[in-house]
């Protein structure tokens, strides 16, 4: 099956999950937003989708996936259709809903890190909230994001099924490679903060090494398809955040 995402096309942002479980089963699958206008692509294709009638279950923001007739919203729910068939989710019941509340804790923890710098509203500009973003950061760094990556590290370490540490039994699952992503955009985001954390997280940061080099996934992060990091998206480097 040939699956059509839609999300942003200049940013990494929550779609980038959903690439990411794509570009490492190798799916077969179009970024519609990156393609050109006269290609059927860019934000218009993305925008006509949202606010088609016929969509059946509108989504309510980006990312949103095509699956033959079945259109797919929000991250986690995304992945959770997409985990079995791309063989990123075990083949159990009960092992593939603790793979999904891995997920949602993930995408928590997402939306913790985005109102780092949009504590008030995501409609300001960083700009017009600066202040209130210097107290939410301290309060992050100090007490949220140690909460929540000692419990994966702690999920790790209590997961002592196979010679390499998964979250969820002893095959990579689309939550492994969503905890790399948040790794890898804590380091672009908040990289003293994260140094000053990672003697606490081995099980963590072993893992985001080893999701690096898995070879579809490293061809896809040394490609132009890989949107580099950027102040546009959820991870966003303000040096004043920092601590």
């Amino acid at each position: 099956m040939k699956f059509a995402l839609y999300y942003w096309p200049n940013i990494q942002g929550r779609g980038e999950f959903v690439r990411l479980a794509l570009e490492d089963a190798g799916a077969d699958y179009v970024d519609v937003a990156r393609l050109p206008e006269g290609s059927g692509g860019g934000e218009a294709a993305l925008l006509r989708w949202l606010d088609a009638p016929a969509a059946g279950h509108p989504s309510f923001a980006p990312p949103f996936l095509k699956a033959g007739r079945s259109l797919i919203g929000q991250t986690a729910n995304i992945l959770l259709f997409l985990g079995p068939r791309l063989g990123l989710a075990p083949g159990d019941e009960a092992a593939r809903l603790w793979t999904h509340q891995l997920q949602l804790t993930i995408m928590d923890l997402v939306a913790e890190i985005h109102d780092l710098h949009h504590p008030i509203a995501g409609s300001l500009y960083y700009e017009d909230q600066r202040e209130e973003a210097r107290r939410r950061s301290a309060h992050l760094r100090r007490e949220r994001l140690p909460k929540f990556l000692g419990w994966f590290e702690r999920v790790l370490a209590e997961n002592r099924r196979g010679r390499q540490r998964c979250l969820v039994g002893s095959a990579v699952t689309y939550a492994d490679l969503s905890l790399f992503q948040i790794m890898a955009g804590l380091r672009y985001a908040l990289p003293r903060t994260l140094r000053r954390l990672e003697g606490d997280l081995p099980l963590c940061v072993d893992l985001h090494e080893r999701i690096a080099v898995r070879p579809n996934l490293a061809t896809y992060l040394a490609s132009p398809r890989r949107i580099p990091f950027n102040n546009e998206g959820i991870f966003r480097h303000y040096p004043e955040l920092d601590g």
